[in-house]
């Protein structure tokens, strides 16, 4: 049975889903911004000096990628929030993917900036587990939430194996 705060909760998400998508594209992209910061300056031209794998990307290729990345987590958030009706009903869920996006944020900081290739590993097998767990969460409440969060995960898993392979490597 439903309380009032449950109708208060589908009240506020009728009523600003802009706001908050906003709201969502900014934390997201906010995860972004202190990566980037973490991992200090000059990190095209560092990473081309790593010994990297035939199979590793080119550095342009990041600056592509990552925003849209951003912008499906953003919006995986979002759905998940507006489907649950709100915070409360989706806090497992919503917990995950801030959770995630706080691991996404350390890990250029370990790899980057401190070029600590062994524990950068760590740090994005973490950040993979809690991908995998968010996916699962939204998926029991919006599964094009969850499945917007597939390339992410795809991307980070390859990642995983390119961070893995130039801590072999260097």
């Amino acid at each position: 049975m439903a309380d009032a705060s449950d109708h208060t909760d589908a009240a506020r998400v009728d009523r600003y889903p802009w706001v908050v998508l906003a709201a969502f594209i900014g934390l997201s992209f906010l995860a972004g911004g202190v990566g980037n910061l973490l991992q200090g300056g000059d990190v095209g031209a560092r990473y081309l000096l790593l010994d990297r794998p035939a199979w590793a990307p080119p550095s342009w290729a990041f600056g592509v990628v990552w925003p849209v990345l951003y912008v499906a987590i953003a919006v995986a958030g979002w759905r998940t929030w507006r489907a649950a009706g709100g915070l409360r009903p989706a806090a497992v869920a919503l917990g995950l993917w801030s959770a995630q996006l706080l691991v996404n944020a350390v890990w250029p900081g370990v790899f980057f900036g401190l070029e600590a290739f062994g524990p950068a590993i760590a740090v994005i097998a973490l950040l993979d587990v809690a991908v995998i767990a968010t996916i699962a969460a939204m998926a029991r409440i919006d599964r094009i939430a969850a499945w917007l969060l597939v390339p992410y995960l795809v991307w980070i898993l390859y990642a995983t194996a390119l961070n893995t392979s130039i801590w072999a490597l260097n």
